[in-house]
C-alpha cells in the first residue's frame, strides 16, 4: 500500500483550523461540513480527521475505533437532517471519489452526502 496524503490539501487545513468550514458534526475521530458549491439542498462533506487519501486507504489502514467512528457519524448525520428512509426521509446519495478516473478533487478521504431533491440517475455512460 503506497498512498501519497498531502498535508497542504483543503480538508487538512480545515482540520488544522487554518480555513474556516460550517460543521454539521464532529466526534473524535470524523468531521463533517457544508459544501462550499452544494449539488442540492443538503450537501455535507464528511471526513475522518485521520491522513487518508481515499476510502481503500482507510479501510485498510485506519483503526477499528476511527473506521466505527466514521461509520456512524454518517448514520448521525443522515438523522440530524432527517434524510434517512429508516427516519421518515425521503433518502440520500453518497458518493465518494477515488483517484483520477474517480475524479477525486481533493486527496483526503471524503464523501458527499447529497439530499433534499431527487438525485437522478447514479451514472451516465459516455461514448
Amino acid at each position: 500500500m503506497n498512498y501519497h496524503y498531502d498535508p497542504e490539501n483543503i480538508f487538512a487545513k480545515i482540520l488544522r483550523g487554518e480555513i474556516t468550514c460550517t460543521k454539521v458534526y464532529e466526534s473524535t475521530h470524523t468531521l463533517a461540513f457544508s459544501d462550499i458549491a452544494p449539488k442540492a439542498p443538503h450537501h455535507v462533506l464528511v471526513i475522518p480527521k485521520g491522513a487518508y487519501v481515499c476510502y481503500d486507504h482507510f479501510a485498510r489502514a485506519a483503526s477499528d475505533v476511527e473506521i466505527v467512528d466514521y461509520t456512524r457519524a454518517i448514520g448521525t448525520i443522515c438523522e440530524q437532517l432527517g434524510i434517512a428512509p429508516g427516519d421518515g426521509g425521503a433518502g440520500y446519495r453518497m458518493i465518494s471519489n477515488a483517484g483520477a478516473d474517480g475524479v477525486q478533487e481533493v486527496p483526503h478521504l471524503h464523501v458527499h452526502i447529497l439530499a433534499g431533491r431527487n438525485i437522478g440517475p447514479m451514472v451516465m455512460m459516455r461514448p
